[in-house]
């Protein structure tokens, strides 16, 4: 392993002196990266660009499929180049797919083969300092140490889920499944491999250690916000979006609103089933977003007859501010599971607080940002009930209080979750 150019003479250097002072090549790969253009996943754009701000160069390596985006790139071949914001992506083209059978592992699989294809023209082309695997699943790290070793670059292995203790525990797949096999391999290789292993769930330390990671290489980076989005002017919502919240809003309906995916983690069946309990209140349930469960959760409220929970397509990323500002409060919800004992960092939450809108979290793990920091409730997981008793909670204290509240938020993710704080921080192990 070499250190990136120029680290050795500037021993003494402050960080802040050195961010600005190095210029090293990054390669990033994520499977799901995606940006501005294309939707999500946002970190990796989000990071990369507080990068090149930074005077680095950064190359991300993505999926020309993924089931995250708004809208895939255009590919001809088998890899496409595009540069945005000043980060060159690489898409490697990948087969479609849809939900999470046979075909997501095929396109996992391919996406794996084809970064091991483009191995060293990736080297040659981008001379990397540093290599980033970032992917949900923990596979790409067979290509990225095989690009970190080649071009004696460091190697970070950036962990968003456990994986495969997330599709066990979530979809209850067995430890003897092959593919599960394959990811346990994966995961424990990464941890002995890797020279900083960044974390985005608080309390993922121990479990790292006892798949064999050194403890001196964690590093904690939890997901963050951009600033810039929520200081500008929001760009106005679409023409079916505007009309329903004007609507609601003319009918003097609290509205508590959920922005994001509709996955089987999210647990939005108990969001949908709280809206019995709130049929006779004031309160509309606007949920925004698309996702494999979406359809399944439109015919539950239509089997139970709740007119006042509303389902609408997700938003151009330009637009969340304005879709988050036309609702009296949010609500973030996931599944009950073991899973969670590591914490949570989910960055639809940060979304929430910067702006200022009082948070209703349904989730049972062992961070409670919610809670920490007095913007909103915290409720048990998967409990219909008490979501609906935390909507009228809220609509019940007055906008003065609702607003206190947001406040609190903001302050938080202001203070802790900035991402040109957070780019910083990732790059402090390798930079110092």
């Amino acid at each position: 392993m070499r250190t990136a150019k120029g680290f050795a003479d500037l021993p003494s250097r402050k960080l802040v002196d050195v961010w600005t002072a190095i210029s090293v090549n990054i390669v990033l790969i994520n499977h799901y990266a995606g940006s501005l253009r294309h939707g999500m996943e946002y970190r990796p754009f989000f990071m990369a660009r507080e990068w090149v701000r930074a005077g680095h160069s950064v190359t991300i390596v993505a999926a020309s499929h993924a089931h995250s985006r708004s809208r895939d790139p255009h590919t001809e071949a088998g890899l496409s180049r595009e540069v945005l914001d000043g980060i060159q992506y690489l898409w490697l083209r990948t087969p479609s797919y849809r939900g999470n059978g046979a075909r997501r592992v095929a396109n996992m699989l391919t996406f794996v083969a084809q970064v091991m294809r483009y191995t060293r023209w990736i080297v040659r082309a981008c001379r990397p300092d540093i290599v980033i695997a970032s992917s949900t699943y923990p596979l790409d790290i067979v290509p990225a140490y095989r690009i970190a070793k080649c071009a004696a670059a460091t190697l970070m292995f950036e962990v968003h889920d456990l994986w495969p203790l997330s599709p066990m525990l979530l979809s209850g797949m067995s430890a003897k499944h092959p593919f599960i096999v394959l990811l346990q391999w994966a995961e424990d290789f990464a941890y002995r491999e890797a020279d900083w292993v960044v974390s985005m769930l608080p309390n993922a330390k121990p479990y790292m250690v006892s798949r064999g990671m050194s403890p001196e290489k964690y590093l904690y980076v939890p997901n963050g916000v951009d600033l810039s989005e929520w200081e500008s002017s929001p760009s106005e919502l679409p023409a079916e979006h505007a009309k329903l919240i004007a609507s609601l809003r003319g009918k003097g309906r609290f509205l508590i609103g959920y922005a994001g995916a509709h996955g089987l983690a999210n647990a939005l069946d108990s969001v949908v089933r709280a809206g019995e309990a709130l049929a006779s209140t004031a309160v509309s349930l606007v949920l925004v977003g698309d996702g494999p469960e979406k359809p399944s959760l439109q015919q539950l409220a239509k089997s139970l007859g709740l007119a006042e929970v509303h389902f609408l397509p997700s938003v151009p990323r330009r637009t969340v501010p304005a879709l988050i500002g036309s609702m009296d409060a949010m609500i973030i919800s996931l599944k009950r599971s073991p899973l969670f004992q590591f914490g949570v960092s989910p960055n639809k939450l940060m979304d929430y607080m910067i702006a200022e809108k009082p948070v209703i979290q349904a989730i049972d793990a062992s961070s409670d940002i919610v809670g920490d920091c007095g913007c909103g409730l915290s409720v048990p997981g998967e409990n219909p009930s008490a979501i609906a008793n935390a909507a009228m909670t809220l609509m019940a204290i007055g906008p003065d209080r609702l607003a206190a509240m947001g406040r609190l938020g903001k302050q938080y993710v202001t203070a802790r979750h900035d991402y040109r704080v957070l780019a910083r921080e990732f790059l402090k192990p390798v930079l110092s």
